[in-house]
């Protein structure tokens, strides 16, 4: 899968979640909403490097790594969708700024 459909893929999930927290009448996620979300993921994701580099236990950690990695990228990639950013030019402009100020 290239950008757009990764990010296709995951502005349908997003769209699943709100059908199902509507339905349990709660509301939509907001974009506060799912940055908390990534805040969170992160955080999780920090858990498990460590416990993959031995410096905390997590049963599975190796096998979970993965899955943390995929919920931080689904929560950029529908916030990206609902601010209108381009990713794959704000990815290329960030990282030719840092090549450039590390050459």
């Amino acid at each position: 899968m290239d950008l757009e459909q990764l990010q296709s893929r995951a502005v349908a999930i997003a769209a699943l979640y709100d059908h199902h927290n509507t339905t349990a009448g709660r509301g939509a996620w907001t974009t506060g909403d799912l940055a908390l979300g990534f805040v969170g993921d992160v955080g999780d994701l920090a858990k498990l490097v460590m416990a993959v580099d031995g410096r905390r236990e997590i049963p599975d950690a190796d096998a979970r790594l993965g899955h943390e990695l995929a919920d931080c990228l689904w929560s950029v990639l529908v916030l990206a969708s609902r601010y209108n950013v381009d990713l794959v030019t704000e990815f290329t402009r960030m990282t030719d700024e840092l090549e450039q100020h590390l050459t």
